[in-house]
């Protein structure tokens, strides 16, 4: 292998292909973090626009839908932020189509190449929060939910590791999610 093959990156980026293979993904999943129409297609259209204007920092690591549903993640949080600035919390609540199950947890882990200057203050609190919630879970809820939430282990590898099957994984997930949601809007939210 001469030096320009290891050098080159797993993944590039097409942009002329970005509305035909990934904007009705973006949308879906806009819509399911927003529930307004309108307001999932500009965030889509954002996306694209802000992939275009930093494709200089793409690496090839991640596949190129993989990385502008990262970039969505941070509009849907930006977004969510802006709206909700005067309640002195920059990360927030989303509703999700009201779900109450905690699965948004995930987004909201910090970003550590945020961009936005005070992304890192508020993104260490919603992480002690988030912290201190999953250490009053069952031991073996709080175990799952970091595995799979926060370390992203696949699902088979954490039943091989725990001797669970994948139902049980699932249920624990969800208890687990169910309570840190209390547990963060009691904490948190409420502020």
């Amino acid at each position: 292998m001469n030096q320009e093959e290891k050098i080159k990156p797993a993944h590039q980026l097409d942009p002329t292909v970005w509305v035909d293979q990934y904007a009705d993904y973006l949308y879906n999943y806009a819509i399911s973090r927003v529930n307004n129409e309108e307001l999932a297609k500009d965030l889509v259209q954002e996306t694209f626009f802000a992939g275009l204007n930093s494709a200089k920092n793409f690496k090839g690591t991640a596949s190129e839908r993989t990385w502008l549903v990262a970039i969505l993640k941070r509009k849907v949080i930006d977004h969510y932020r802006k709206r909700n600035s005067k309640k002195g919390k920059a990360e927030v609540r989303m509703s999700y189509n009201n779900e109450g199950d905690g699965s948004w947890l995930e987004e909201q882990i910090a970003d550590p190449l945020s961009k936005s200057e005070n992304d890192g203050i508020e993104n260490e609190e919603l992480g002690l929060a988030i912290h201190e919630c999953i250490s009053k879970l069952p031991a073996k809820q709080a175990e799952v939910f970091t595995m799979k939430t926060i370390h992203g282990m696949s699902t088979e590898d954490i039943c091989n590791e725990l001797s669970i099957n994948p139902s049980n994984l699932w249920v624990l997930v969800f208890r687990a999610r169910t309570s840190l949601m209390d547990c963060l809007n009691e904490n948190w939210f409420a502020i």
